[in-house]
């Protein structure tokens, strides 16, 4: 199955060098997808009647998002690449997964859309990690 961030990729007039693609496309991939469910969950949360409980879930969504957001767009851009940079902001984007993951899951039992986050944060911290170690 062909993915557009597989095709861009696949597109990319100059050598990506020994990256791991498949890594590649699933961490760019997981980072949108978990940013969906951020953004998502925050503004559910803040139409939950308790709203004031769930002040550090959505303060954590919204964090775990925009990073997810800033690592897609790292990672999709390949001129000048810094291997330093990347890393860093791996490092980073898979801290900011597990605490929003761990933070979700401290309400899903009670919240459906914070335990589909907290799995979608999940996911990509893996994912992040995978192709951390994969860089080398």
């Amino acid at each position: 199955m062909s993915s557009t961030v597989k095709d861009m990729l696949a597109t990319y007039p100059a050598d990506l060098g020994d990256i791991d693609q498949a890594k590649l496309t699933s961490c760019i991939e997981e980072c949108i997808t978990c940013a969906q469910a951020c953004t998502a969950c925050a503004d559910a949360c803040l139409s939950e009647g308790m709203v004031g409980d769930l002040a550090k879930c959505i303060r954590t969504d919204m964090d775990c998002a925009d990073i997810c957001t800033a690592t897609a767009a790292v990672l999709s851009r390949h001129t000048g690449y810094d291997a330093n940079i990347t890393a860093a902001i791996l490092k980073t984007c898979a801290m900011v997964c597990k605490a929003c993951g761990d933070e979700c899951g401290r309400h899903a039992d009670m919240h459906e859309h914070c335990r589909i986050c907290a799995e979608a944060c999940r996911s990509c911290e893996h994912a992040c990690n995978e192709l951390l170690g994969a860089l080398g």
